[in-house]
């Protein structure tokens, strides 16, 4: 009796069975695909945070200190500054040349006083006494250029009691500068202080200038 088993046929292979293939590809699409590693820069720029003020250099902490005002020489302690003016200038009308003579000399010098001369400096409109007062009392010193000139004109001898007015105490603020005078015309209101002979080659200024700064110094 024949047997109902069939066999395969010769040179045929063995097929997979449906189920099994099926179940292969689906794993095969379900497969994730592998996550590539980060590189350094991007793993950096991720995880990069602000850093910290303890690790700040010191240069950055500097720059975010609150620093001091600059020290200028003026604030060095020095009074010098604390007026206008180094030297008033009091002459005569007729003396103005001279007067501006040695008001190109002072400034010029190497300590550059800084001078008040009437006719150039005073306020155009201002009352000629305010403006003398003012200048006086925003002056540290004061030249009185004494010539024929200054003894004969009444606002000269003004000027003149009104710079020891301003200081009747302050030694060596008032430099009387004879010029063109003997000592016999010396004016009585300032016997009781020396005055710069007027006579020597350079008129006297070299005295002046170093009167001036020699005050100067005590008010350090």
């Amino acid at each position: 009796m024949a047997s109902s088993t069939s066999l395969p046929a010769p040179g045929s292979r063995p097929k997979k069975p449906l189920g099994k293939m099926a179940d292969w590809f689906r794993q095969t699409l379900l497969k994730k695909p592998k996550k590539r590693p980060d590189s350094p820069e991007s793993t950096s720029s991720d995880t990069s945070q602000p850093p910290s003020q303890d690790r700040l250099s010191p240069s950055l902490s500097l720059v975010t200190s609150p620093s001091l005002p600059p020290t200028h020489a003026s604030d060095s302690g020095s009074s010098r500054w604390s007026k206008d003016y180094d030297v008033c200038m009091c002459h005569s009308e007729e003396d103005l040349v001279a007067a501006q003579n040695l008001v190109s000399y002072l400034e010029g010098s190497t300590a550059s006083l800084r001078c008040f001369l009437q006719l150039r400096d005073a306020t155009p409109g201002g009352a000629i006494v305010s403006e003398l007062c003012q200048a006086l009392n925003n002056s540290h010193c004061r030249v009185l250029l004494i010539t024929p000139g200054f003894l004969q004109d009444p606002w000269c001898k003004y000027q003149m009691l009104q710079a020891l007015t301003e200081a009747p105490g302050a030694e060596g603020c008032t430099i009387p500068l004879l010029s063109g005078l003997s000592r016999d015309a010396y004016p009585p209101e300032l016997r009781f202080m020396y005055y710069v002979d007027g006579r020597g080659p350079d008129g006297g200024f070299r005295q002046v200038k170093e009167a001036v700064m020699r005050y100067l110094q005590t008010l350090s």
